[in-house]
């Protein structure tokens, strides 16, 4: 029997290869709303996080994830990927 794929995708802060599952996604809708999908099926330009508190942090000092997403991404939005982290 085949071994099934695993998905891998890269973070765009630390540029690492991890599998979808140890990443958060966060999506720029087409109506411009920044949103963390936790489906990873949202209709929307994507953008993947490792999902670990300090890369967050560094995400949020360098402003590196507002500029792939190119839009402004409030602190409930940070707020939010930190507390699924810490779950």
């Amino acid at each position: 029997m085949k071994e099934k794929k695993i998905p891998l995708r890269t973070c765009v802060i630390t540029h690492e290869k991890c599998p979808k599952k140890d990443l958060l996604r966060v999506v720029r809708t087409p109506l411009k709303e920044v949103k963390v999908d936790l489906t990873g099926k949202m209709n929307g330009h994507g953008a993947y996080i490792k999902k670990d508190k300090e890369v967050i942090l560094k995400a949020k000092k360098n402003k590196a994830l507002e500029k792939y997403l190119e839009v402004s991404i409030s602190d409930d939005i940070y707020d939010e990927m930190l507390s699924l982290v810490e779950e």
